[in-house]
Formats: structure tokens, sequence, C-alpha cells
């Protein structure tokens, strides 16, 4: 019997490209708060270069490979996923949309993919991890005096790894948000900084975050908390090999090579040209994940085969989250897997671990 074909593409879609997610995104945003996602530090050279630094390499085809259903399945700190693509903590979610990251959490969990949960978020940990705990598995917190307090939290909430981020001393020169006068909520930061119990609240850390002159960690004092965490934690923001060796001596299990999206030192170096050099300062068995940059699923493809184990995506998921909730969140998941699962049939990567530097050319200039 020959096989019917109803479309040759889904017509019956709110949302057929990343594209219109992002077009969506910006019409459902006051300006000042698009501009707050879109925008990076200084010059916004660092935020420009994360997106070159992928027009660089080429994806190598291979004809007649006979792989036809790739394995997008992959694992991390002993979680397994269905995709190797991680919500990022953004702070504020629910500037974007009233549900916040307790969308993109669900949507994460749907799409078995994981989620991590952040500090300064709309919503508490707690509440987070109670309506996705399949995906809401990591939480993040900054290296400030209540680090410890945090961790007990958050591992008697259930969560089984710790996402620190390294990056942060001090808020960066962040010129379109200072242009526009940006003053949001400070409530929407306020799911974890509660000035109760224990925690901080949101005028302490934004207070370090946004001011100069306040106490600011070294590695030594990090390694001396991190003892304790009971967990184990991944160090977000690397982008040298010596800050790669440095957090692994402070007892990392893991890293994330990031600029933080453009937002914090500009210029800086495109996470995506530090991730080879850091791969190989670090060894192939330490976990890698890369942020900063990641549009589409080509990027994934190319952060994979480049070292990374896994990728972490805020901006696309924030574009997601204002377009449509969770709905748009997950959506955003689907079209990313769907395209790195195209690209895996045509270059003949049965599942993730055969993404290497093999399949990779450079584009030339």
């Amino acid at each position: 019997m020959t096989a019917q074909l109803d479309s040759f593409y889904p017509t019956q879609v709110t949302f057929g490209t990343l594209d219109e997610i992002h077009r969506a995104a910006a019409a459902a945003l006051d300006s000042d708060v698009f501009d707050f996602v879109e925008g990076g530090a200084g010059k916004e050279i660092t935020l420009r270069a994360n997106l070159a630094a992928f027009g660089r390499w080429r994806i190598l085809p291979e004809p007649m490979s006979g792989v036809a259903a790739p394995s997008t399945r992959t694992e991390l700190l002993g979680i397994s996923l269905e995709t190797p693509i991680i919500t990022a903590p953004f702070g504020g979610d629910a500037l974007f949309h009233p549900d916040g990251h307790l969308a993109v959490a669900r949507a994460a969990q749907h799409r078995g993919a994981l989620s991590i949960v952040p500090e300064a978020g709309s919503f508490s940990y707690e509440q987070v991890h109670t309506v996705a705990p399949r995906a809401a598995r990591i939480a993040q917190l900054h290296p400030f005096a209540h680090a410890a307090t945090v961790a007990d939290r958050v591992r008697r909430a259930g969560f089984e790894a710790l996402c620190v981020t390294v990056d942060c001393p001090v808020g960066g020169f962040r010129t379109r948000n200072m242009g526009n006068r940006f003053d949001p909520d400070q409530r929407l930061f306020a799911g974890n900084l509660t000035g109760e119990n224990g925690a901080p609240g949101v005028a302490e850390v934004f207070g370090q975050l946004l001011k100069q002159g306040g106490s600011v960690w070294n590695w030594d004092q990090l390694t001396d908390a991190a003892a304790d965490f009971g967990l184990p934690w991944i160090a977000k923001g690397i982008l040298t090999p010596a800050a790669a060796e440095r957090a692994l001596a402070a007892g990392a299990s893991a890293l994330v090579v990031s600029n933080h999206g453009g937002r914090q030192l500009d210029p800086a170096p495109a996470s995506l040209e530090m991730l080879p050099g850091i791969r190989a300062a670090v060894g192939a068995e330490l976990p890698i994940l890369l942020d900063s940059g990641i549009r589409t699923g080509s990027d994934v493809y190319l952060a994979l085969a480049l070292g990374a184990d896994a990728v972490i995506i805020g901006r696309s998921a924030i574009y997601g989250l204002a377009a449509a909730g969770e709905a748009g969140v997950d959506r955003v998941l689907e079209l990313l897997t769907e395209e790195l699962r195209t690209l895996m049939i045509l270059s003949g990567a049965a599942t993730i671990g055969d993404i290497g530097i093999t399949r990779l050319a450079r584009a030339v200039s």
C-alpha cells in the first residue's frame, strides 16, 4: 500500500520555526524587557562573537551512512537525558511570562531535558522542583556568604547537583539596561531571596551584583564552602584552561564553558572558540557544557563536536516562554532537537557520542 502524506511540513502548529518564536517574543514584551534579554555588556562585541563563532565551522555530510533513527540520549552526572539541551538559570523569569520557570521546567520535563533552577528566580527552588521533579534537578547559586545555607536547602528539597555561577562577582556593564533606565520589580527576583530563614534578600544579592566594593570570593573560599555542599557541583562561567583547572582543584564535578551570553566581560572570547582548548586541558572524561550563542540545532551539533557533552540555552528558552509560556518553551526544545536529529542522519552520527571533530571542517574564509 502506498503511504499517505498529509503535508510536506506540519501545518497545524503555532510556530513553524525558531525565528517565528523570536518575533513573537519581541511582540509580547515591552521594549526595555526585550532589551534586557537581547542585550549584552559594553559594546556587545562578545555577544556578536558568540554567534559568529558558529559560522566558522561546517558539518561534513556522510552519504549512504545507513543512519535512520539516531539517538539524542545522553547523561550528565548520572542523570539521563533524552536530549543534550538544558535550560539556563535565568532570573526574573516572571518578567517574561507569569508562569516563569514553572513553565520552563514543565516543558523541559516533557522533552526529557534538564532545567537549572535559578537563585534569583521568581519562584522558589521548592516550587519549581515540585512541578517538574524529573527536570528541576540542578539548583543554581552565587558563591556568596550564604552558599552553604542554599546548598543545604536544595539538598533537602531533592535536588541532585548545584550549579555555581563563578563569573559574576559583579554584573557586567550592560549599556542597554542603563540607557533604558531599566528598573524591574524586585519581587520578580525574590522567589528564593526572601531575607528569611538564612536566605539573603534581593537587596543583599543585587547590591553585590550591581554595586562594586562588596565582598568577592576567591577560589580558596569556594573550595572551603564546596567541601560542605554535600552535592556534586558544576562551575558555570569557565572560559580558559587555567580557570578550568582551578575549578577542578576546587572540587567541581563538571564545567560550563560560558561567557554569560556576552553579558559580563566585554570584549571577551566566544565560548565556542575556547571550548576545544578547555576540553584538551581537562581530558575526555570530565562533563563539559557549553552556553552562549546557541540558537539552532546546528549550533548544538557544533558544540557537541567541539567537545561539549550538552548545551545550555538561555535566550532561546526565554523567547519560547515569552511567546507562549510552557508551550513555547516546549516548541523551542522540540525544534532544536529535531534539527539536531536531522543533522545526525545527514552526517552519519547514530548517537551523541558519535558527534566529534572529525565530522567538521573549518569554513574557508
